[in-house]
């Protein structure tokens, strides 16, 4: 099949850093091409793939400060890949809504993947005049804003892990991965490790949307001698961190889309203490891969049973449920059948033979 990945540009793919979407949509690369299929990336220059690479910029936009106005190079990749729909039999797009008036008009056969958010109260409004556009979610539970899209299926996110990580290097420490912001629940991350008697050591990132939230909310919360804060760390150092951790935390107070440190831990054998919203309870198999709780104080509990998970069982379910594999046949899946389903001018557009 030739398939076209559309990456966003904020991030390499990889991304050196943090970056969920682009990570995702390496490892689903990576293994589209693994099976044989004919892929094409759209994304930074500065990425790294196995596939046909279609640079769109330099390098990743976030770590450019040259690069000013992110939206106009992501318009510029839209009209180039419908440039090119002849080359593809399918156009994946993990870029939200950006490419909905070019490839509904030409035709293009595709298909969205909806990595954030859907409770934002504009969106209805722009997914109202593209109703027939077909789009996955990440989890069931981010679909409940907009359950009225023309939904093609949930695909959990997958990810390729060697061997289970080695048992020396363990600490007895909690975890906090990702970004700093009010919904990931750092000061709750903080509260939960003062009251566990557990030191707590922070790998984020700060956004500058959240600049204002760190200094004034979190930074003051960092000099208490149970917290190391570390900064942003690379995908070497994410899985050494996550390795020798007791347990991950991840107290978030929103809508979680679906969450991908939870199985980058899984994948290391670290269970993961999460609160229960969004995505969570579909990732976490309470008692087997960590705990789902409802605040601090379950939170706190959950720390002092951290010895009945079995590691390498959890290592195993994330093996089981979240494969880069397992998520590349779901989409395979979703694609023949969209492919399979299209009107004659999808066929005509994509330079298959009509009928």
């Amino acid at each position: 099949m030739r398939i076209a990945q559309v990456a966003p540009l904020y991030e390499s793919v990889p991304p050196k850093l943090y970056g969920g979407t682009e990570r995702v949509v390496s490892q689903l690369t990576e293994e589209l091409v693994r099976q044989g299929h004919e892929v094409t990336l759209f994304a930074s220059g500065d990425s790294r793939t196995r596939a046909r690479l279609m640079a769109q910029c330099p390098t990743g936009l976030r770590l450019d400060p040259s690069a000013i106005d992110h939206l106009a190079l992501h318009m510029a990749m839209v009209e180039d890949v419908c440039t090119r729909k002849s080359q593809f039999d399918i156009v994946h797009f993990h870029i939200d809504y950006l490419h909905f008036s070019c490839s509904s008009r030409d035709c293009l056969p595709s298909l969205t993947t909806l990595h954030g958010r859907l409770d934002i109260p504009e969106l209805p409004a722009i997914y109202r005049l593209f109703p027939e556009m077909p789009v996955v979610s990440v989890s069931t539970a981010q679909r409940t804003p907009l359950s009225w899209l023309n939904w093609q299926g949930t695909v959990h996110h997958g990810l390729n892990c060697g061997s289970f990580p080695s048992q020396k290097n363990r600490e007895n420490y909690l975890a906090f991965l990702g970004r700093i912001s009010p919904e990931k629940g750092p000061v709750e991350a903080i509260e939960i490790a003062r009251r566990s008697g557990m030191k707590l050591k922070i790998a984020a990132k700060v956004d500058r949307v959240d600049r204002e939230y760190f200094e004034s909310t979190v930074r003051p919360l960092l000099s208490q001698p149970h917290v190391e804060f570390i900064g942003e760390i690379g995908e070497q150092e994410r899985d050494q961190f996550l390795g020798g951790a007791s347990a991950l935390l991840f107290p978030v107070n929103w809508p979680e889309p679906f969450g991908l440190v939870m199985i980058e831990s899984m994948s290391c054998g670290t269970p993961v203490i999460a609160f229960a919203h969004g995505s969570v309870p579909e990732v976490i198999d309470d008692g087997v891969t960590g705990f789902i709780v409802n605040d601090v104080d379950s939170a706190v509990r959950a720390t002092e049973k951290l010895h009945t998970i079995d590691r390498y069982l959890c290592y195993q379910r994330f093996m089981q449920r979240f494969s880069a594999k397992r998520m590349a046949d779901d989409y395979l899946e979703i694609y023949r059948r969209l492919i399979g389903e299209k009107p004659e001018r999808y066929a005509l557009a994509s330079g298959a033979a009509a009928d």
